[in-house]
């Protein structure tokens, strides 16, 4: 006689696949992530890259990673990086929960005419942007300068968006009350919906980050001094002068550059992961 399965036998036996896909599935997407750090830790890909490919050199070795981080080029890289990535986060934050709140909350003529406006830079891709830009910042005499890499996030449609879509989400009512005290909206923005908005802080200035971070064709054009190349460029530079040589320090390199992505993350994960909840709760 066969035995039926209890609801929470089944339970058990659906939250098992879930588990083991979901583990299957982030292995695959991590693969290249750990073998980039593995080749990193092999001596010989200097020589020559391993093949067939291994998660596990034969012999480890920190060679690689020590030249990497004597390297006079990739810490002033990283300065740079680190002066634009932070500049720009902190202005597009900054600008994007402002405009976000009043979307949200403001009450002016052709309010929703202009978030469409915003929403519509969403379509509008980097490339047809770039000679404008260029043209404008080479006007203004900021071309081989930092500034064009920190300006133009002050303004980034996404960032707007996310931030409306979470004030959309808290009471109206804690504005009145505010504003039956007499505060002004600066002072109900800073004092009262600005503390409530860590989550989806902490969600753009990851986003903002990765995006400064990682940019790569906007320096390109706009850098011609190897003095302000940031990580990305440097890193470029360094593959096109060596090609296919020195493939475990090329692999140190990249991994060198994610890291601060990935510090970042870990830290900021517990509030991205607030956002996405608060991010489903209406306020009333």
């Amino acid at each position: 006689m066969k035995k039926t399965m209890t609801t929470k036998e089944i339970e058990n036996v659906s939250v098992w696949f879930k588990f083991i896909v979901l583990v299957i599935f982030g292995f695959v997407l991590m693969a290249p992530f750990l073998w980039m750090v593995s080749v990193g830790f092999d001596r010989t890909a200097n020589v020559s890259m391993p093949f067939p490919p291994k998660l596990i050199p034969e012999e480890i070795s920190g060679f690689n990673y020590g030249i990497v981080l004597e390297n006079g080029r990739l810490i002033q890289s990283y300065i740079n990086s680190t002066i634009v990535t932070v500049s720009s986060v902190f202005l597009g934050v900054a600008s994007s929960l402002l405009a976000g709140y009043a979307f949200s909350k403001g009450k002016f003529k052709g309010k929703k005419i202009l978030f469409f406006v915003v929403l519509g830079t969403l379509m509008i891709p980097m490339e047809p942007r770039l000679i404008p830009l260029y043209t404008l910042f080479n006007s203004i005499g900021l071309l081989n300068s930092f500034w064009p890499l920190i300006l133009p996030p002050l303004i980034n449609g996404m960032l707007i968006f996310l931030c409306k879509q979470f004030f959309d989400q808290l009471p109206d009512t804690l504005r009145e009350a505010a504003q039956i005290d007499g505060a002004g909206e600066f002072k109900v923005f800073f004092r009262v919906y600005f503390p409530l908005a860590g989550p989806i802080a902490a969600t753009m200035v990851i986003l903002a980050f990765i995006w400064s971070w990682n940019d790569f064709m906007w320096p390109l054009v706009v850098l011609n001094s190897q003095e302000l190349h940031t990580v990305p460029l440097y890193l470029a530079s360094f593959s096109l002068e060596n090609g296919t040589s020195l493939g475990g320090l090329t692999m140190a390199l990249a991994t060198v550059s994610i890291l601060p992505i990935v510090v970042l993350y870990l830290f900021l994960q517990r509030y991205i992961i607030q956002s996405i909840a608060l991010s489903g709760v209406k306020g009333e």
